[in-house]
């Protein structure tokens, strides 16, 4: 009897001991775990819920079923021009198979490491064969797009307003884009994806996040911006130009039109006035004609006399009214 008793305590001592040590373990939502004995994988649940292992001998290694993200560091790459741009990408990815996962990479840090090699690898051989248009654009929209100055309020008239607008003109026609940058993000899941299934990981996408211009390359477009711009200043000064030597020309015109007919109205003026003085002077000289020619006379001294200090003459008729009639003296 003590021998059986002995024997159901040591029992219950291991059974107590074999739940203190965890025949159960739990696999949380978004989780998978992976059950390895003595470094061989024995099983591989999926599904959430209560799970039961081999007490002692059993490890569990939990993985996230959920998506994860990656993000790689930018990248200065060239082109196929030749020309550098800075590419920043991410990516989804999940563990789609824990078991190759754990054999391949055991941890995510591990599994981060593997995406970063391929997929910084991918991102550059995509890039490096492909032209820059192609990276920066995802459509062709741009050719279609209608834009022009907003300079209706700033001149005369409608033929005015349509020369500038064509000098202010500076549209290109870009390159037809023929991948695009989503095609790009497209090719880099395409060549990435089955060799991430080596490693037990599902590439859900690759995008590409950014694209920046390298500086030599930013310098370029600065420039090209400021000639455009710089352009555009020029036809507006241009048009300034011209629309001063056309108000110029016009104010010249008036002007001479205003002194043309002002110099007629004084020329009628004087005229008149000519007329009027003659008249006068004519009834003047016919209500007495004798102190018409004195006064006359007079006049004419006092205009010419101060600028002649001596006159020499046999002619006497100018000065016959400074000489008495009888003895010819002064």
């Amino acid at each position: 009897m003590k021998k059986l008793i002995t024997a159901a305590v040591i029992i219950a001592v291991l059974l107590v001991i074999i739940l203190v040590m965890g025949p159960f373990y739990m696999v949380n939502e978004g989780e998978q775990a992976v059950v390895t004995r003595f470094g061989r994988i024995v099983g591989e649940e999926t599904e959430a819920g209560l799970k039961l292992r081999m007490p002692f001998i059993d490890s569990v290694t939990r993985y996230p079923s959920m998506l994860l993200s990656w993000d790689g560091d930018a990248q200065r790459i060239p082109t196929k021009e030749n020309q550098f741009i800075w590419v920043d990408a991410t990516a989804r990815w999940r563990i789609s198979n824990p078991s190759v996962f754990y054999m391949a990479v055991k941890t995510v840090a591990g599994g981060i490491a593997r995406l970063n090699d391929v997929l910084d690898s991918t991102i550059r051989t995509v890039i490096s064969e492909n032209y820059l248009n192609e990276a920066v654009r995802s459509t062709n929209r741009i050719n279609s797009l209608e834009y022009s100055e907003e300079i209706n309020n700033e001149v005369e008239n409608a033929e005015d307003a349509e020369t500038l607008r064509s000098l202010t003109d500076t549209r290109q026609q870009q390159e037809e884009i023929i991948i695009g940058r989503d095609g790009l993000s497209d090719m880099m899941l395409q060549e990435a994806a089955p060799m991430m299934e080596s490693y037990g990981i599902e590439l859900e996408d690759v995008i590409i996040r950014q694209i920046r211009y390298s500086d030599d390359l930013t310098d370029s477009v600065y420039s090209r911006m400021i000639k455009e711009r710089s352009q555009i200043a020029e036809a507006y000064r241009a048009y300034g130009r011209g629309q001063l030597l056309s108000w110029q020309g016009k104010a010249e015109n008036d002007k001479r039109t205003i002194l043309s007919e002002a110099y007629a109205e004084s020329e009628k003026i004087k005229g008149e006035a000519d007329a009027a003085a003659a008249d006068i002077y004519s009834r003047a000289y016919s209500a007495d004609p004798e102190f018409f020619r004195l006064w006359t006379t007079l006049e004419s001294y006092r205009k010419t006399l101060p600028d002649m200090p001596k006159t020499l003459s046999t002619d006497m008729a100018y000065f016959s009214y400074l000489y008495t009639p009888d003895t010819g003296n002064v």
